[in-house]
């Protein structure tokens, strides 16, 4: 029988229901379904305004440029997505990654970078197993929800000291030194720069003495400058400001890596992965690739300090709304505010529904606050273009006025 193609087939379904539409409404409505030419909707073609958590808004010229490559890179003939981790044109991409955070960040020489996968989570375990036993202790600071999933893994590898615990405030801040207490035997000392689902920031890094300061920074890693020396170790999903997910970027000072202990599962301990420049295994080759080109794209808007004072900014439009009226109450204090998760209450959890409801079909979407809190979080991290922020305080402002 001879082959026919999907376009042959599809004509000659219609020109079938066309001529029987008479006989048969549903044949007729088959045939009209597809004959018709239906235009492209607005959320098709137009971009809405995405406050997600993360996954998280990607630059605009970051898409379009991976849009443009996606079949086939040039000069390659082939997709990112298709290429032997081991050429050398993927060789070009991580190096090329690798050397923009070096860059942005400032990284030290004596400070490996890795491009792991599992994200965060796989690191609240990956930390204590290579860096605490059982009969050693770390100190973690708790500031929020996932603190104490980083800490909830650490208790299965060795003894876990609370430096601080803000739960009894309503993670509403983070501590200030003299509330710190911190052991001088700890082998480090871990926090959360920015807890993303209560909206809570380290504005300053806090004083640890000669113990290492580990890092989740998964929610606002690249949004400002940030002095790497002063941690022994950082850790971040890349779903948030670096690029999509799957990826888990881990900077790590090299002289913490003789102290882990002998006999690690190859591919939890760190040495394999420094070892072999993260490609001991096949790593996310298009993440990477994003990452890449964020980085290029946060160059040319002027690097992380120019980001921060864009971020500072755009945070600021809201916080002055929430600040202008009872009717929106913030959730963390002011001093500790995140610039990346602006969190939110309304006057009730109704209320906080209707808001979330109006906004998605107002174009803004992912304004609902995480299952564990509620209220409102408007997620703003570096892609995220200051206009979604003008036009969140206008809607917060109409809602008021139909709600208050």
């Amino acid at each position: 029988m001879r082959r026919q193609s999907v376009a042959a087939t599809a004509l000659w379904i219609v020109g079938s229901a066309l001529k029987t539409a008479a006989a048969n409404p549903i044949q007729s409505a088959v045939a009209a379904t597809l004959c018709r030419r239906t235009p492209k909707t607005k959320l098709m073609t137009e971009r809405i305004f995405n406050f997600s958590a993360g996954p998280a808004v990607l630059p605009i010229p970051v898409l379009e440029e991976a849009r443009a490559h996606l079949l086939a890179l040039p000069g390659v003939g082939m997709s990112v997505i298709e290429i032997s981790h081991r050429s050398k044109t993927f060789d070009e991409i991580i190096q090329g990654a690798e050397t923009g955070l070096r860059d942005l960040l400032s990284i030290p020489k004596n400070y490996a970078v890795l491009f792991l996968q599992g994200g965060a989570s796989l690191q609240f375990t990956m930390v204590p197993m290579n860096f605490l036993s059982l009969d050693e202790n770390a100190d973690y600071i708790l500031t929020g929800s996932w603190g104490k999933k980083a800490i909830k893994e650490a208790q299965k590898c060795g003894e876990v000291n609370l430096g601080a615990d803000m739960s009894d405030g309503g993670f509403t801040r983070v501590p200030t030194q003299e509330e710190l207490q911190l052991g001088d035997d700890a082998r480090y000392v871990h926090i959360t720069s920015n807890e993303t689902i209560e909206g809570v920031q380290w504005k300053s890094e806090p004083d640890t003495g000669d113990v290492p300061l580990f890092s989740d920074s998964s929610s606002d890693i690249l949004s400002r400058p940030i002095p790497i020396e002063k941690y022994g170790l950082i850790y971040a999903g890349a779903q948030k400001n670096m690029g999509p997910s799957g990826v888990t970027l881990v900077i790590i000072r090299e002289d913490l890596l003789p102290h882990i202990p002998k006999g690690k599962p190859t591919m939890l301990d760190y040495r394999t992965h420094v070892e072999h420049k993260s490609l001991y295994n096949t790593p996310n080759t298009w993440g990477i690739y994003i990452i890449n080109l964020v980085c290029k794209w946060l160059k040319e808007k002027g690097g992380l300090e120019a980001m921060q004072q864009e971020n500072e900014a755009k945070a600021k439009l809201i916080y002055d709304a929430i600040d202008a009226t009872d009717f929106y109450r913030g959730h963390a204090d002011p001093d500790s505010r995140s610039i990346m998760n602006v969190t939110f209450h309304l006057p009730s959890e109704d209320l906080e529904k209707k808001f979330a409801s109006e906004a998605t079909a107002a174009g803004m979407d992912g304004l609902k606050g995480h299952r564990s809190v509620g209220g409102i979080r408007a997620s703003i991290y570096n892609a995220f273009p200051r206009e979604g922020c003008e036009a969140l305080v206008e809607f917060m402002k109409e809602f008021e006025k139909k709600n208050g």
